[in-house]
């Protein structure tokens, strides 16, 4: 199916149906939040209902977000004859609320993982796009429905979260233009910067500074991994959301060409966040395990104890890092 194919199957789905849930995924961040609450407004404006669904309550960092308080659990759901899913690579991403998509008339999907092979009726995937808020922001344009100021700062969120604030090999002229287009008609970037980048919880703080502390270089430095157990999160007071950026403090070490960070889950598995400096396919040891993500930053999930995970890991990115020839 073409592109454009994949678009009008969306809009043809909008079109069709009263109402939809719009499903996000587990560990939420900035786009697939940022993606459900532009799809809500967008759904809201054209006369009809919608609900946003996520397995976790919003994160603090992303409590300002418009219509944050909307987004409910799923066992406060409807769960309404259509479902999009937003940033979800496969069904296990949502997954309290797979009974939602799998009762639903009619499911789409829009995405940018290129691991998404597209798994609902009608599916928007661009893997080349910096963030699934990127897809939605052309599918505004392609319905020609005007972005209002809340869903400027949703789209906004989506697209700078998922590139590292512009930063990411993932950042594209395009994007650029997206957030020079919404900047241009009002949005208040100092703001949603100091919202995401400089408002930090003094319990994040002083986990984040204890991680790094405790984070050990293997293979000559070029792997630097970091690890927290329950027990030392909650001797902090510390959240899951606390633990947001731990990885990517490990990535900038200077000798370090791939980051690992693992935490353990209340249900005594951990997971497993994965970063490369363009010097090895972590995407690919993320897909191994379940997992999914990108090249350069990927995920999953591990059922094994902690020993066992750190030293699967460590053989993975070891193995990745001596078959990469740059």
């Amino acid at each position: 199916m073409s592109d454009v194919e994949a678009v009008n199957s969306i809009i043809e789905g909008l079109e069709k149906y009263g109402s939809f849930s719009i499903l996000t995924h587990v560990s939420p961040d900035g786009d697939t939040l940022g993606a459900a609450l532009a799809m809500y407004q967008l759904i809201i404006g054209m006369g009809k209902k919608a609900e946003v669904i996520c397995e976790e309550p919003v994160p603090h960092i992303y409590g300002y977000l418009p219509f944050a308080d909307k987004v409910v659990l799923p066992d406060g759901a409807k769960g309404y004859e259509c479902v999009l899913t937003v940033d979800c690579a496969d069904m296990q991403r949502f997954k309290k609320a797979d009974h939602i998509f799998k009762a639903a008339k009619h499911t789409m999907a829009i995405d940018h993982h290129f691991t998404n092979k597209g798994y609902a009726d009608a599916n928007l995937i661009r893997a080349d796009a910096s963030a699934t808020c990127e897809v939605i922001f052309d599918l505004y344009r392609a319905m020609d429905k005007p972005i209002s100021s809340e869903a400027a700062v949703c789209l906004y969120t989506g697209i700078v979260t998922d590139t590292g604030n512009l930063t990411y090999s993932n950042t594209t002229p395009k994007c650029i233009r997206m957030v020079a287009d919404l900047y241009e008609n009002g949005l208040n970037i100092t703001e949603i910067n100091r919202n995401i980048y400089r408002t930090v919880p003094f319990s994040k703080t002083r986990l984040q500074g204890y991680a790094l502390a405790n984070m050990k270089l293997e293979l000559g430095g070029k792997i630097g991994i970091a690890t927290l157990t329950i027990a030392e999160m909650n001797s902090f007071g510390a959240t899951n959301e606390d633990c947001e950026g731990i990885v990517d403090s490990v990535r900038d070490v200077e000798c370090v060409r791939v980051a690992v960070f693992i935490r353990e889950g209340r249900d005594g598995t951990y997971k497993v966040s994965l970063r490369s400096k363009e010097c090895a396919d972590v995407g690919r040891i993320a897909n191994k395990y379940g997992g999914g993500g990108h090249a350069a930053a990927a995920g999953y999930t591990s059922t094994e104890p902690l020993s066992t995970t750190i030293a699967n890991v460590l053989r993975d990115v070891t193995e990745e890092l001596e078959n990469d020839k740059n």
